[in-house]
């Protein structure tokens, strides 16, 4: 391992393609020691409220994560130890009681909405890319996984959509953008930036 991991930032909005440029990356560099860490994965456990308001947090707000867990877990993983990644249940709205035990690797991918948006979390990022998608595409993509992966229903997906998601990503997902060393439009179909960015890996790789 070497002897500083390079930690990869890849933020942008819902169903923009963020996992799908991660796979990308993960899968060009077959050799190499990646791991990927979701966001996702850290919102705040929720045991302390009931089904019923769960269901009504904004998970599209900065306030839903646990961000302070995910630094730590980062510097953690940056530093050559392992951490016991949560696990978050999308049907019940909360952790598992769960985790998953992670190794440092070389190459860490962390993927989210809002992770360009912590100043602390840019500050370790050694690529910051955002995948910026057009918003027809990103709410077709949403309603397709919400429905096949999280139960939920096309009426409850649009409304949330509309209601929270929509907003949150004008207010607080799309001004990251600036923070972005390189921008990909259309995520993983956008095959010339996707070779760019892994030859931008290797170089650096090459020289660590």
């Amino acid at each position: 391992m070497m002897s500083k991991p390079l930690l990869i930032g890849i933020a942008g909005g819902t169903g923009s393609g963020k996992s799908t440029v991660a796979k990308e990356i993960f899968q060009s560099l077959p050799g190499e020691n990646i791991v990927v860490i979701e966001q996702d994965s850290y919102y705040k456990d929720q045991s302390h409220l009931s089904l019923e308001d769960r269901v009504k947090t904004n998970y599209d707000h900065p306030d839903a994560f646990d961000t302070e867990l995910l630094i730590e877990h980062l510097k953690t993983l940056l530093n050559g130890n392992p951490i016991d990644k949560p696990i978050y249940d999308f049907e019940v709205h909360n952790r598992k009681k769960e985790t998953v035990k992670v190794e440092p690797k070389d190459i860490i991918i962390l993927e989210g909405i809002l992770i360009l948006a912590e100043p602390e979390i840019r500050n370790l990022l050694d690529i910051k890319i955002f995948v910026d998608t057009d918003a027809d595409v990103r709410i077709i993509r949403r309603i397709r996984r919400d429905i096949k992966e999280r139960g939920r229903t096309i009426d409850s997906v649009i409304e949330q959509y509309m209601g929270v998601v929509r907003p949150m990503h004008l207010q607080f997902v799309e001004p990251t953008k600036r923070y972005a060393d390189i921008i990909i439009p259309e995520g993983g179909y956008n095959k010339v930036a996707i070779d760019i960015l892994i030859a931008k890996v290797k170089h650096i790789l090459s020289i660590k």
